[in-house]
């Protein structure tokens, strides 16, 4: 009985300290979630340039090896 309640009190307190935690990890005014994307490196605003850069990082990426195959002499 006592085990019971006391796993009971542990789990809600680590529930309360978690949520806690990230809702204070948010850059921002107190109180307001930050932006969607804000902390990434690059911008997401326009879907097409990144769908650019996405293929051209990727592709690079993927063709290097293809291409150093290739280009051996």
């Amino acid at each position: 009985m006592i085990a019971s309640s006391g796993a009971r009190v542990a789990s809600a307190v680590s529930r309360n300290f978690s949520t806690s935690v990230v809702r204070a990890g948010g850059h921002g005014q107190e109180g307001l979630w930050p932006k969607a994307g804000s902390n990434l490196p690059f911008s997401i605003e326009n879907r097409y340039k990144l769908t650019l850069s996405f293929m051209l990082f990727t592709g690079s990426a993927f063709g290097l090896p293809f291409y150093l195959w290739l280009s051996k002499p």
